[in-house]
């Protein structure tokens, strides 16, 4: 890069600030450690509303995003851990974002535009900041109408952009809020796995990554839910050729969620990169 790490965010924020109900003034970002202006250029792009993308404000986003992946990490399919009974199925313990794979599962929300809360730490927000604008507005190019909301179990698929990624494919889990899910909801978990190894299937991808759907702020009941994608995963490659390829990881994020996918895969033993 011809300008320092800390020019280019700032420079960022300076187009971003004025499509934004932020106030920020000059004197107020110059006292700005490096860190907390990333921070607020990440809550701006959270804010950012769809909309036409300048051509130069993107060459330097994606500078800024690509430099930044590069530095995290990427990690490959051999990285992670295949499962004792079928080594199409994998486990990884980190972030989803540094995946080298086809696609990744993104746990959309019914607007499926991305999270709006700046820095919030669900998935949907760490995928949206880590792939750029791009994102946000090949979503919204998906959606019919301002008041449309993504129906429950469907999936959508989008380019992956600067991730490591090809591709994003969104789905919106059920919203349990903490009980016990009941049949509906179980079934429309099982429909969000299904439909996203159909698409991914038919769109030509050979690597699915899941985040854990509707585990975060939706509320599933994670042993439930691990159970739920496991069973889905088996019952997709089943109806798959016996000498397909098709792989699928699933990533979770805490040593906890690893602990239930772990009991169900048994995976081999290898060391996580995280």
């Amino acid at each position: 890069m011809n300008t320092t790490r800390t020019e280019l965010i700032s420079s960022l924020i300076a187009d971003l600030l004025p499509t934004s109900q932020l106030t920020v003034s000059e004197a107020e970002l110059g006292r700005l450690a490096p860190d907390d202006l990333r921070a607020l250029l990440r809550a701006l792009m959270n804010l950012w509303q769809p909309g036409p993308l300048d051509a130069d404000f993107l060459r330097r986003q994606d500078t800024l995003l690509q430099a930044e992946r590069d530095e995290r990490g990427i990690v490959t399919i051999p990285n992670t851990q295949a499962a004792a009974e079928d080594t199409r199925i994998r486990l990884w313990l980190g972030d989803i974002t540094r995946l080298d794979v086809d696609g990744i599962v993104n746990a959309a929300n019914n607007k499926l535009l991305g999270c709006f809360r700046p820095g919030h730490t669900c998935v949907d927000n760490a995928i949206h900041s880590a792939a750029g604008l791009q994102l946000r507005q090949a979503c919204a190019e998906l959606i019919p109408s301002p008041d449309y909301e993504e129906p429950t179990g469907s999936a959508r698929i989008t380019p992956g952009f600067n991730l490591p990624a090809r591709h994003v494919l969104h789905t919106v889990g059920p919203i349990v809020a903490g009980r016990e899910a009941n049949r509906q909801q179980v079934a429309e978990l099982s429909a969000s796995y299904t439909s996203c190894l159909n698409l991914a299937h038919s769109s030509g991808l050979k690597s699915l990554a899941f985040c854990c759907i509707s585990t975060g702020v939706f509320g599933f009941p994670p042993s439930h839910a691990a159970r739920i994608a496991v069973a889905a995963a088996r019952a997709f490659l089943a109806g798959l050729p016996k000498d397909s390829d098709f792989t699928i990881i699933f990533t979770v994020f805490t040593q906890d969620d690893y602990d239930r996918y772990a009991q169900l895969l048994n995976p081999q033993p290898h060391r996580n990169d995280r």
